[in-house]
């Protein structure tokens, strides 16, 4: 034969409302674990620039300081 024979393509039985429900909340737990694994990894990023970003101002203030007293004396 050189031509394929056709699937038969019957519908999917929807799941029982229970299963349903199971199955979205199983789905939903592993995204939150997910996503509270990248906030973390974000949250700690976050801190480094920050800190990063007060050094950097509080050198910007000490030097504006310093050169405003020199000026003026």
């Amino acid at each position: 034969m050189s031509v394929p024979r056709r699937r038969i393509l019957r519908p999917i039985p929807p799941p029982s409302e229970n299963g349903r429900r199971q199955h979205l909340l199983a789905s939903r737990r592993a995204r939150l674990d997910v996503e509270q694994q990248n906030l973390a990894r974000w949250m700690s990023r976050l801190k480094r620039a920050f800190h990063a970003v007060e050094k950097n101002q509080a050198r910007v203030c000490r030097l504006e300081h310093e050169i405003a007293r020199l000026e003026q004396g």
